[in-house]
């Protein structure tokens, strides 16, 4: 049987201090547009029960279910870890990916402050950041993120898996609702902070009929560029989510999970690259197909948003020597 899931659950969340003397993660994988990661939390509050980063709560000895929402580890030195990574001499100026695992701004970032505090240090070294995230609490940040704008250093990217604030609530339940992601768009791009949208997970046969509405909403709002990807289930997040879908949606439950298979080879997951983000066959065609149209109507990726490394700074080296 598969575990209790994230909107069931009533135990209190726990947090643990993890104490990794190290902050950026690196990535190898081709299909991913960056090489280094931040992520201050493991665990997320948020709950999404498709969420592809839950088999990694395993590694720690915790569950991909519950154990994955309620046990969250914070890193509080990672802001001083950060800058350490920045002022070695190995250290080349790049894009780093805020994050790449689970959302900076989750619930527990309202008290901590550790995804503002090193947004600090990205500003104070001047080194480029793309963040995303599902919460409205980014807004609570235009100030730095102004700053970095400024200076062509940031890209925000809000993800919407849906506008329906019903299926949000129970798919995804400690999120932002979706008007307020979209409220956080436009006081973002109101702002001067280059945003996107994420239409992500796009989850067959359940949310790629709003594909056009979020796209649309976004851009009447201030986007100016869009991305999709398509819903992952590696490990234990398969039973998870079937477990959920038919509990949560028993009418619709065997049309989704047909349509995932189609567009996974006759899987639920696919974790080859170059097909795991956007499927094959003839239903994820129709959704690229989709998405192109669409972003085309609605004058999205129209121009490349693209960070600069020029201004990157040790403020170390700014200092005068003793002597």
């Amino acid at each position: 049987m598969a575990e209790e899931s994230a909107t069931d659950r009533q135990i209190p969340t726990e947090f643990f201090v993890d104490s990794t003397r190290s902050i950026l993660a690196r990535n190898d994988s081709p299909d991913i547009p960056f090489r280094y990661s931040i992520n201050p939390y493991r665990g997320c509050e948020h709950g999404c029960i498709y969420c592809y980063a839950r088999p990694s709560h395993e590694y720690l000895g915790f569950s991909a279910g519950t154990d994955f929402e309620s046990k969250i580890l914070v890193k509080p030195d990672a802001p001083a870890l950060l800058e350490q990574a920045f002022e070695r001499k190995s250290w080349r100026p790049q894009v780093v990916a805020f994050s790449g695992n689970t959302d900076p701004y989750q619930p527990a970032e309202r008290q901590l402050e550790l995804t503002r505090r090193c947004l600090e240090v990205f500003l104070k070294f001047r080194n480029p950041v793309s963040v995303i995230t599902k919460n409205f609490l980014v807004a609570r940040d235009i100030d730095i993120l102004q700053q970095l704008a400024a200076l062509d250093l940031v890209h925000v990217h809000i993800s919407i898996t849906t506008n329906n604030s019903e299926l949000a609530r129970v798919m995804e339940p400690r999120t932002s609702a979706p008007a307020r992601r979209l409220e956080a768009v436009e006081k973002l791009a109101a702002g001067g902070i280059p945003t996107g949208v994420n239409v992500a997970p796009v989850i067959p046969g359940l949310t790629d009929e709003e594909m056009p509405a979020i796209l649309r909403a976004a851009a009447a709002r201030g986007a100016k560029t869009a991305a999709y990807i398509l819903v992952r289930l590696p490990g234990a997040v398969e039973p998870l989510f079937v477990e959920w879908l038919k509990r949560a949606l028993p009418l619709r439950a065997s049309k989704i999970l047909s349509r995932l298979r189609e567009v996974r080879g006759g899987r639920m997951s696919d974790s080859r690259f170059g097909s795991r983000m956007s499927g094959e066959g003839k239903i994820a065609e129709s959704i690229q197909d989709l998405f192109r149209l669409t972003c085309r109507r609605y004058h999205l990726n129209e121009q490349e948003i693209e960070l600069s490394t020029r201004h990157f700074t040790r403020p170390s080296a700014r200092q005068p020597g003793l002597f």
